[in-house]
């Protein structure tokens, strides 16, 4: 199974409001960087996006380190927040789950491939994060 590393960052003007996404994937020697835009949106959406956009890229059954910033998503995953929405009919205890249908497809990436999720801690040494940050914002003011 190949083994590739994907860093993930969302970034929001307002929230709500114009957010952008980016994503580096590393393997081996190669290395790709997408990012997008969406005129009206949250920064967990945004965050949320960026992870499902970089493991869409993947062509084939990985092991996957995802790194993110994301405590919201991160935290789903390591302390199966995820699990507990699934048996709940993808809601939560007190109300509705916010971006549901992102995590439905986060959570069939997560049973398709063999992902570690790491946090890392936004705006500071990681070099791969803080590229993920400047694609996002980069978005956002290509998009204003």
């Amino acid at each position: 199974m190949k083994k590739v590393s994907i860093y993930t960052d969302g970034a929001c003007s307002g929230n709500p409001g114009p957010g952008g996404w980016g994503t580096v994937l590393l393997y081996g020697r190669h290395r790709k960087e997408f990012s997008g835009f969406k005129k009206e949106t949250t920064n967990n959406e945004m965050e949320l996006t960026a992870a499902l956009e970089g493991l869409g890229k993947l062509k084939q059954k990985c092991r996957v380190s995802l790194y993110s910033d994301s405590a919201y998503l991160v935290n789903a995953f390591n302390d199966n927040w995820i699990d507990n929405w699934k048996s709940l009919g993808w809601k939560r205890k007190k109300d509705e789950l916010k971006n549901k249908e992102l995590w439905i497809e986060l959570d069939k990436m997560n049973s398709n491939h063999k992902i570690t999720w790491i946090k890392v801690k936004g705006h500071s040494d990681n070099v791969e994060n803080n590229r993920c940050d400047e694609l996002a914002t980069g978005e956002i003011i290509k998009n204003l």
